[in-house]
């Protein structure tokens, strides 16, 4: 059976799961605990009791009822199929144990880098069409007033070069891969993301004025569990980092509004516009709740277990 290992910009569905071409990974490599997410504990590298000898799951349609939410969470946008196929050339673990150490520590890797391609992916194609919106906005003036406008547009060369070096990455062999550090890769690439973000808010209308004491507050790394935020304005807002666990964002607009990283886990989405929310990722809809009428970006999969309410 063929995959693709090659990430191409543009195309995110490389970047996401292809179990069929997978070994399994996220049920070996990874520990869990008992909890809320799982029924048990499980140490990284031990493979999940549910795991066949085909790498499939034996109870896959059954996960959230058996008491498996956490995996039904998951995604490892696309690494699962990059180490197994293409790092470790189709050697799978059970075959050669001699392998099984290093792409268990592999996988979590280049899962990691691939979520910072998801997120550059996305900021070139933000930057990319403000560029082109300035360019029309400039040949429409110059049209009208027979002289062009000269208008600041960004140039999206630093975010293709950032994607080519995180791509260039994930082709490493095994010890480059453990020898890379991932956390200041982030690092380097996150005021990207940001001005991105900000490039992409910019032609938004400033969002109203909250009155003091009047509801959370709405700005990066803000605390939003629990919070009402149904039917809330939250075009062009920024709360990156944020914490909104169980959040009632039922019919909430958040057009442009900067979700990298915020934690949704039970937040209830029904009704909601994410269509154009910035850097959601689909385990983050997947921790969520939402029905039908919740708009989701383009790409993007409506869990299953929306439509049971659970």
């Amino acid at each position: 059976m063929s995959t693709r290992t090659r990430i191409e910009l543009g195309r995110r569905a490389d970047l996401g799961a292809d179990c069929a071409n997978c070994f399994g990974l996220c049920c070996v490599a990874l520990a869990f605990t008992k909890s809320a997410d799982f029924p048990f504990d499980k140490p990284a590298g031990d493979p999940c009791t549910n795991l066949d000898e085909h790498d499939g799951c034996r109870i896959h349609p059954q996960l959230r009822d058996r008491g498996f939410k956490g995996c039904t969470v998951f995604d490892c946008f696309g690494a699962g199929q990059k180490v197994s196929r293409q790092t470790f050339a189709g050697r799978s673990w059970r075959d050669d144990p001699a392998t099984r150490e290093a792409m268990f520590s592999t996988f979590p890797l280049v899962r990691r880098l691939h979520e910072l391609l998801w997120y550059l992916d996305e900021a070139i194609t933000l930057v990319e069409r403000e560029r082109d919106l300035a360019r029309e906005g400039e040949q429409a003036h110059a049209a009208e007033h027979d002289r062009p406008r000269t208008a600041a547009t960004p140039d999206p060369a630093p975010w293709l070069a950032a994607f080519e070096h995180v791509r260039s990455l994930t082709d490493g062999s095994p010890d480059e891969l453990a020898a890379l550090d991932v956390d200041a890769e982030y690092d380097a690439v996150r005021p990207l993301l940001v001005q991105a973000s900000e490039v992409a808010r910019a032609s938004v209308p400033a969002p109203p004025r909250r009155s003091k004491g009047k509801g959370p507050t709405l700005e990066p790394a803000s605390d939003l569990m629990g919070a009402a935020l149904a039917g809330a304005d939250l075009r062009g807002r920024t709360l990156r980092g944020s914490i909104a666990i169980a959040a009632d964002l039922r019919g909430a607009d958040l057009e442009r509004c900067d979700l990298l990283g915020v934690d949704l886990r039970d937040a209830d989405l029904g009704g909601a516009d994410l269509s154009g929310a910035i850097y959601l990722t689909q385990m983050q809809v997947n921790s969520a709740r939402g029905d039908a009428a919740t708009r989701l970006p383009e790409g993007f999969a409506q869990p299953t277990h929306w439509a049971g309410g659970r």
